[in-house]
């Protein structure tokens, strides 16, 4: 055990690098080492940044591996959540079948055709109605118009 211990350590080690060996958020170590839970790091001269020496880094991790601070009182951790597993998850919501890019792209024309009385129509028919209505494409037709034709042909396949 100590052999893998000494192999986590370093020279010197950053705060951050503290406590991801202790297994602890940045802001919950600061926490615990301001109610002496673990020790105060030294600060490098030059670069003026808190550090843990190895011994210092030792006792944290003992501190972490005993549960009992160096202020002398208990201390508890709490355990990561483990994944939940699937069987307990709620199903996933069946998603319509439409494109990203075929809704992204007849979002204007849906909510417009949704304005006029289609409530219920969606992307998917846009593209199909667009297809049907304008083979070679709608480059050069007035979007009036456009919205127009749409309305008449899903209105009628509405109805």
């Amino acid at each position: 055990m100590s052999e893998r211990i000494d192999q986590q350590l370093k020279a010197i080690a950053t705060v951050a690098d503290v406590a991801r060996m202790v297994g602890l958020s940045r802001a919950r170590f600061y926490q615990l080492q301001r109610a002496g839970v673990f020790p105060w790091p030294v600060y490098d001269v030059r670069t003026r940044r808190p550090v843990y020496m190895e011994d210092q880094q030792r006792e944290c991790l003992e501190v972490r591996r005993r549960n009992y601070g160096i202020n002398g009182r208990p201390v508890l951790f709490y355990a990561r959540r483990l994944a939940t597993p699937l069987t307990n998850r709620r199903p996933a919501k069946e998603r319509p079948a439409a494109t990203p890019r075929a809704a992204h792209r007849h979002a204007d024309a849906v909510e417009n055709l949704r304005g006029m009385g289609l409530a219920r129509v969606t992307a998917e028919q846009v593209e199909t109605a667009l297809r049907a209505e304008y083979p070679q494409g709608t480059e050069g037709v007035d979007e009036g118009t456009v919205l127009g034709r749409l309305f008449v042909r899903l209105h009628r396949q509405n109805s």
